[in-house]
């Protein structure tokens, strides 16, 4: 019975009774931190994987008889598939484009009117693929400061404790330190997965651009030319080439 009492003295409940305001707050802002990064880590690694079964559908694009049966089996990889978008921009210009009259962009030349429309489409996308990155580094950075802000508080309350028992007893100031030693691991614990996480992202972002930005030019290419690049494919769609090895 007395070790069940002294379990509890220094558990979590025991720890969150004793706590004040202030230290409350801080673990809420700890928690809701630690909520909103890992619901962005899950939502930007089902991204991911999404944005990998597209880019294994532009072989099929290439293969395909004509435009529109391209785009479909672009689309079959996902409506929202950034290939997919970026095809039906590149095709929607090459189809209204030049026969826009009467505004600015109408002036372009055909081809730079192309390269107009596929620039901007890979702009949005890239501001969609950075969406919520901004969270994840300021977690990672901000995290531990507001931990260790716990940790000095909880201190604080320690020596106060000290202060008025005119005693260092361990009964004082145990639960106050506890409660500091806790704050620390809790800030570390919400920030280290929301710096991993932003790396990760962040490269991975700058493959999928990379090889979006190839598949723009081919798109060019083939609308103001009449056909892609005619290169290295493992060189120009390295994720691409890696998804067909992995297939395989």
């Amino acid at each position: 019975m007395q070790e069940t009492a002294h379990e509890n003295a220094f558990g979590f409940a025991h720890l969150w009774a004793a706590g004040d305001t202030v230290s409350h707050t801080v673990a809420i802002v700890l928690a809701l931190m630690s909520m909103a990064s890992w619901y962005l880590i899950l939502a930007k690694t089902w991204d991911w994987f999404r944005a990998r079964r597209a880019a294994r559908a532009v072989a099929a694009f290439w293969s395909a008889s004509s435009v529109g049966e391209g785009l479909q089996r672009l689309r079959e990889a996902g409506d929202d598939s950034p290939y997919a978008q970026l095809a039906a921009q590149a095709n929607g210009c090459n189809n209204d484009c030049e026969a826009a009259t009467g505004r600015l962009a109408s002036r372009f030349d055909p081809a730079e009117q192309m390269e107009r429309a596929l620039r901007q489409q890979l702009s949005g996308t890239q501001a969609g693929m950075e969406n919520g990155l901004t969270l994840l580094a300021t977690t990672g950075a901000t995290a531990p400061f507001v931990g260790l802000f716990g940790t000095v508080w909880g201190i604080y309350h320690a020596l106060v404790a000290i202060g008025i028992s005119g005693q260092a007893a361990l009964e004082k100031v145990a639960g106050p330190v506890g409660e500091a030693l806790i704050m620390t691991a809790a800030g570390l614990a919400v920030a280290l997965p929301a710096v991993f996480a932003y790396n990760t992202f962040t490269r991975a972002n700058r493959v999928i651009l990379a090889d979006l930005d190839a598949f723009a030019h081919d798109l060019h290419a083939f609308f103001t030319v009449g056909k892609p690049f005619a290169a290295n494919s493992a060189q120009i769609h390295p994720m691409r080439a890696r998804a067909a090895t992995e297939a395989a």
